[in-house]
């Protein structure tokens, strides 16, 4: 072969191997960035309905079957309530006995296949739990927002914000508890979720763009008279919360943040759920990489939300080893520089945004001691 034909046969192959690389790069971080809300997250195993009776559910032996605490369990036309597991009684080996609360949506058949899910509700305010709301709509950046208010007497509200895989009905598990102490809660939906204004280009930003609805909400929350805000957010939720407690026009009535499970590692955010919905693992840097290129999201705001000595109000943090989506070692990090602000309650046994679920009564308490006074 002719010198220059050879270059010229070289450099093709030199491009044609970087076109895959990137297009393969591109469908990887497509993995991660479209997460649809109300979905389940990519990784939850599924189990097997064994049988069902009054007030138990028998399902495939498994770590995830095994969790402590009340969880949700979800198919498509699906939802019902499992607490506990019940060791008393007599199951096989290869399966789980757990309490079955309740079944809110379907029929839960033998051979069903089902994911456990932080969310225990489905519906709004009222049908779910029975509590009066006001539907309402939230000027915001790309478009009205819409939220649920639940309200109260108090003058500090609560602003929830969900995560990763989910929608406003994720933080229904807590309105019982925030409505018994009488605190008004404003449940907004942000770009994305149903009836929301898409994202621009339809990938989500891991809450370096959607903290700007944040904003929207903290303002409509004072407008309707509110004299302090506590965020109150879940996985990229809360870090919507720590962007907006440095970045609002307004933060100066957030009295307090309450974060749980926050995503405080992009990279490894990206790379986790980049692997969990099948990406190779060679491919997992070009996915973080296209992530970044396609998203702008170069961890630099997140950096400044999340510096220690950004922080000027206290903080509740929930989070444990279990996240496999989002490291706890930054929040312990966080929690170690700055023990003047944050208390760290540390919660084994239970995956990422379901840290409420694995021993509900004592996260209230904590969550219960940290609010007393804020309000």
């Amino acid at each position: 072969m002719r010198p220059a034909t050879a270059t010229a046969a070289a450099v093709t192959t030199l491009i044609g191997v970087g076109a895959a690389l990137y297009a393969a790069g591109r469908y990887a971080s497509d993995a991660a960035l479209n997460l649809p809300p109300g979905r389940a997250l990519p990784g939850d195993p599924k189990l097997t309905v064994h049988a069902t009776g009054p007030g138990r559910i028998t399902l495939t032996r498994s770590l995830a079957a095994l969790r402590p605490g009340t969880y949700g369990i979800e198919a498509p036309e699906i939802h019902a309530v499992v607490g506990p597991v019940l060791d008393h009684v007599p199951h096989s080996a290869d399966t789980v006995v757990r309490r079955l609360e309740r079944v809110e949506l379907g029929t839960l058949r033998t051979g069903a296949r089902v994911r456990l899910t932080p969310q225990l509700h489905t519906g709004t305010p009222l049908s779910a739990l029975g509590l009066d709301y006001d539907d309402i709509e939230i000027p915001g950046e790309l478009g009205s927002l819409p939220a649920w208010y639940v309200p109260g007497p108090r003058r500090t509200w609560v602003i929830t914000l969900h995560g990763l895989g989910t929608t406003r009905q994720h933080p229904l598990n807590l309105v019982p508890f925030l409505h018994r102490r009488q605190i008004p809660v404003l449940l907004p939906a942000y770009r994305g979720d149903p009836g929301a204004p898409p994202p621009p280009d339809g990938l989500g930003r891991l809450g370096d763009a959607e903290w700007r609805d944040v904003d929207a909400a903290i303002r409509h929350a004072v407008r309707r008279g509110a004299q302090k805000v506590v965020l109150y957010g879940w996985s990229t939720g809360a870090t919507m919360a720590l962007h907006a407690a440095v970045g609002s026009g307004l933060r100066d009535r957030i009295a307090g943040l309450v974060l749980d499970s926050p995503v405080l590692d992009q990279d490894a955010t990206l790379r986790a759920l980049a692997s969990a919905r099948g990406t190779p693992a060679p491919l997992l840097s070009l996915a973080v990489r296209a992530a970044r290129s396609r998203t702008g999201l170069y961890g630099d705001t997140l950096q400044e939300s999340a510096d220690p000595q950004a922080l000027r109000v206290p903080t509740l943090l929930f989070h444990g080893p279990d996240d496999t989506l989002a490291p706890w070692e930054p929040s312990r990090e966080l929690a170690a520089l700055r023990p003047d602000l944050v208390t760290l309650r540390t919660v084994p046994h239970a995956p990422h945004a379901a840290m409420w679920n694995a021993d509900p009564n004592r996260y209230e308490e904590s969550l219960r001691r940290f609010l007393v006074p804020l309000l």
